[in-house]
This record gives structure tokens, C-alpha cells and sequence, in this order.
């Protein structure tokens, strides 16, 4: 049994952050709701309080009781945290009179402090708050702050109990990782035991135990989710797992086989579903973003189910599910109102009366490719950019039929090959290629044309849930989009989408 932080979510854009950051130590964590968490019991060493968009003031602004925690583990409140802490403490929050929001430079008062340990008495840290701690409680000092804010950092004088203004977890505070070693590893005493390793041997031990001899059948889709998914049952249960991999027809160039070469290598038992035609026939017609995922969902189920119903004695579904899934469905503003439909494959179970397994639930994205590298997970598949479910039936914008698929399906390897050859595949998150529902006039030696135009999207991200436009060199955009338009016949534009996320999505639908 791992010991284990427990990181309270108050509804801050950087709570998943944190968590991360802890893993990165090496050191398991789990994020719950403020007013949902679990008992604490010996196998959690700290809690740490995150940030929120509320104000302590505000009416409605959530306030957990501290004496739970507060003296019987080492605490750790972050930006909002920090301000309850010292709200309900005794002591005085305000409203401040310069909104600290940015960068900032730190001044530690107190080296003695172990929460600054080996940190240099002047260190760049992020802030983000409209509160200010105006005065820290009876038994607590000042340790650390900026030209602006006196209180940047607070302690307990007798308990391991701290407060910090700033939030340590983002890239912009440059020791933050080590102030949170401090607190992690020797303030809460944890041991760094969560490596992709030791998670793969116990994962793999306990699906032995929950399954048995049981069967189980997994959805594949090429990702790295469903993939690290399947060798770690191929692990635990070997030929006992039977894999699915439907071929909507809207897969990139070349993937389908290509996935499947790579699965029979890994020895995986692979059942390849060719299922365009069937996708494209109910696609005619519809230009609705929804419409055509729901499209897509349903023929998807419809072609799962009729596979699976070919095969006897399967007790099980599993799916890809990772830990932000999880943590979201139970956020502190409730369930998420949309659901991945396509990467959990939604009304399965019920229908075919199967049990759920989720090898991956415990886990953050970058964490699950982590795990992939230590099962052996070709290069190919491990470091592939996140694709949609519904596929390039979201990257043709309005009606999706073959013919055009298969012009932005040759487009889209143009520009990802490109990438590759370039050396800038790995820096970018995600990127891919959209074909507009417009057409523009062009000229083609003496000829005039009236073709489709071709949008292309790089962008940077930690999680997908915001992201920044990659630039990529103009001498690149220029090779690809003359390669394009000389190369792909009904293709005579091509456009860089700048935008960034938000306001924008990173997909066009």
C-alpha cells in the first residue's frame, strides 16, 4: 500500500498541476472534491489545499474544516488555501490594493524554515490572487515575501502547518518542485516509491487476481491510452484478452494497417474490423459537429457489438480511462456535463451485460506514456499526437464523404511527415490538418481552379485543456504548402490557424 498525499480540490485551474508535480517526485496522490474526500487514515502522510476562483469573503466560497487535518498531518495551504487557512486561523484576509498576477520575486525571511530548504533567498515564483493575508494567526510567522505582498509564505510554530501565496506547481515558479520536495518527502516523510515499474507489477498482480481466467475484450483505437491498456492485460491475462480495432474509414493515411502490424508485433490478440463503408453511408448528409460524433459513436457501438457477440464467454470491457476522466466526474462543480462518448465506449456494459476494468484510472497522461516506455510500447504508437475519437470526421468541416477524407487524409501526411523530417513532431502536442468547407480560386499554369483550402493546426499544450499555437518556420509552412498544393489534385490553398486555446479549440469541431 503506497502512502500517499491527498490534494483537496477547490476548483482551481491548477489543482491537476499539483498532483502532477507530486507524481514527479515519485510520490502517489489522489485529488478530491473539498467537500467529498476520503477518511484520513496512516496511509496519508499530508494534504495539501489547492487555489480557487473564490474569495474567502465570498458567501458561498467553500470552507472545509481544517481541525481534521490541522496537528495530526503536515498541511500545506496553496494561494486559496493559504488564505483559509488564515481566515479561519485567526487571522485577516483583504482585498488587495495591487492584484498580484504574474511573475514575482520572493524574499525568504526565514532559511531555518524546512519548507524552503536548499531554495536561494531571492526566487522567481508565480502569483494569482486578489486576496491578500493581511495579518497570519496567533502561533504562526512570516517567512517569506514579495516587495508587495509582506505575507508570500507562513508556518505554525509548533506543527508542521504552511501557508504559501504563490503556487508552486506551475513553470514559472523555478524551485517550486523543490519546495514541494520539501514538503512531500521530508516534512510529510513519504516515500518515493510510485514509479512506472513498481505501478506496472501491481497492476498487473492485481488484474491477475480480479479476472482470473476470466475474458476480456478492449476497444483499441491506435491511441496510447487503449494501447498501454491492453499490454498491461496482455500482462496479467495474455491470450485471454481480446482486442478490437474497427477501421472507421476516417483513420489517417495508412494507420490502420500500420496499428495492426504494430499490435501482432507485440503479440497482441487483435481482431482488425474494415468498417468505412458503413460509417460514410450514415454520414451523408449531415454538416452538425454533434451530429456527426453521435453518428460516428453509435456506428462504432454497432460495429464493437456485432464483433464481440462473435466471441464466447467474455465477461469483462475495458477501457482506457485515465485519472483526469476520473477526477472530472467527480469535480467540484459536479459531473462534467459532455462525456468523451468515443474514447469510453459508451452503453457498452449495460447492453452486453459486461464488467468495467480500468487499468489506467489511476493514472495522468504523461504518466501512462511513462508506463508504455517500461512495457515496450513502440516509439510509433507511444509518442503519437492525441487524435479525436470521430477521427478526420471533425477535421472535414460540414458533410464527410470519402472523397473527401481521402484528400485531407493525403494532405494530413504531407504535413505530419513533415513534421517528423523536420524534427518538430515531439515539441508539439498536437497537430493535424482541417479541409474547409470552402473552396477558393487558383491558378495552376494557365489554368484557373476552384479548389478546397487546407487549414493546418500545431499547437502546445501540458493536458489539452489549454494550448498555445506552435510557430512553426515559415520556410517549413512554405515547403509543406507547395508540397500539398503540387501534390494533393483538389487542393489549392493552404492556411495556418493561429489561434489559441481558449478562446479557440484546438479541433475545429
Amino acid at each position: 500500500m503506497h502512502n500517499k498525499i491527498l490534494i483537496l480540490d477547490f476548483g482551481s485551474q491548477y489543482t491537476q498541476l499539483i498532483a502532477r508535480r507530486v507524481r514527479e517526485l515519485n510520490v502517489y496522490c489522489e485529488i478530491h472534491p473539498f467537500n467529498n474526500y476520503p477518511k484520513v487514515d496512516e496511509t496519508v502522510k499530508g494534504v495539501i489545499f489547492s487555489g480557487s476562483p473564490f474569495s474567502v469573503h465570498d458567501p458561498e466560497s467553500p470552507k472545509p474544516d481544517i481541525s481534521v487535518f490541522r496537528g495530526k498531518i503536515p498541511f500545506l495551504g496553496v494561494c486559496y488555501g493559504a488564505q483559509l487557512l488564515s481566515h479561519t486561523q485567526g487571522g485577516s484576509v483583504t482585498r488587495s490594493q495591487i492584484r498580484e498576477y504574474g511573475r514575482a520575486m520572493l524574499n525568504i525571511n526565514d532559511k531555518s524554515s524546512k519548507l524552503f530548504k536548499g531554495v536561494t533567498s531571492r526566487t522567481q515564483v508565480w502569483m494569482s490572487h486578489g486576496d491578500t493575508i493581511a495579518a497570519v494567526p496567533k502561533g504562526f510567522k512570516i517567512i517569506a515575501g514579495t516587495d508587495d505582498v509582506p505575507v508570500g509564505a507562513f508556518e505554525a510554530e509548533n506543527e508542521p502547518t504552511y501557508g504559501i501565496q504563490f503556487h508552486p506547481e506551475v513553470y514559472h515558479t523555478t524551485e517550486g518542485l523543490d519546495l514541494l520536495r520539501n514538503f512531500v518527502v521530508d516534512i510529510c516523510g513519504c516515500t518515493q516509491d510510485w514509479t512506472p515499474a513498481s505501478f506496472v507489477d501491481e497492476t498487473v498482480t492485481n488484474l491477475k487476481q480480479i479476472l482470473g481466467n476470466d475474458k476480456v475484450l478492449l476497444g483499441l483505437s491506435g491511441g496510447v491510452d487503449s494501447s498501454v491498456a491492453a499490454l498491461l492485460l496482455h500482462k496479467a491475462i495474455g491470450v485471454n484478452l481480446v482486442c478490437i480495432f474497427v477501421d472507421n474509414g476516417l483513420l489517417r493515411k495508412d494507420e490502420f494497417a500500420q496499428v495492426l502490424d504494430s499490435y501482432k508485433n507485440l503479440g497482441l490478440n487483435v481482431i482488425g474490423v474494415d468498417a468505412g463503408k458503413k460509417f460514410y453511408a450514415d454520414l451523408q448528409g449531415i454538416s452538425d459537429p454533434e451530429l456527426k460524433r453521435k453518428s460516428i459513436g453509435k456506428n462504432f457501438i454497432e460495429v464493437f457489438d456485432a464483433e464481440a457477440t462473435k466471441l464466447t464467454e467474455v465477461k469483462w470491457l475495458a477501457q482506457g480511462t485515465i485519472y483526469p476522466d476520473v477526477i472530472e466526474s467527480v469535480s467540484v462543480n459536479g459531473p462534467s456535463a459532455t462525456i468523451k462518448s468515443h474514447h469510453n465506449v459508451g452503453g457498452l456494459p449495460e447492453k452486453m451485460n459486461l464488467k468495467i476494468v480500468e487499468p489506467l484510472r489511476l493514472l495522468f497522461k504523461d504518466e501512462v506514456r511513462r508506463v508504455g516506455r517500461e512495457l515496450g510500447l513502440p516509439s510509433f504508437i507511444l509518442g503519437r499526437h492525441p487524435f479525436p475519437g470521430p477521427g478526420l470526421g471533425i477535421r472535414v468541416l460540414g458533410e464527410v464523404t470519402e472523397e473527401k477524407v481521402k484528400l485531407l487524409q493525403e494532405a494530413d501526411s504531407i504535413y505530419i511527415n513533415g513534421l517528423r523530417q523536420y524534427d518538430l513532431y515531439d515539441k508539439i502536442w498536437q497537430a493535424g490538418a482541417m479541409l474547409l468547407p470552402v473552396q477558393s480560386v487558383g491558378v495552376m499554369g494557365d489554368e484557373r481552379t476552384y479548389e478546397f483550402v487546407v487549414a493546418l493546426r500545431a499547437v502546445t499544450s501540458t493536458d489539452g485543456m489549454t494550448a498555445d499555437w506552435y510557430p512553426l518556420p515559415y520556410e517549413f509552412l512554405a515547403k509543406i504548402s507547395n508540397e500539398i498544393i503540387n501534390r494533393v489534385k483538389g487542393i489549392n490553398r493552404v492556411v495556418y490557424d493561429v489561434s489559441s486555446k481558449p478562446p479557440a479549440t484546438i479541433e475545429w469541431e
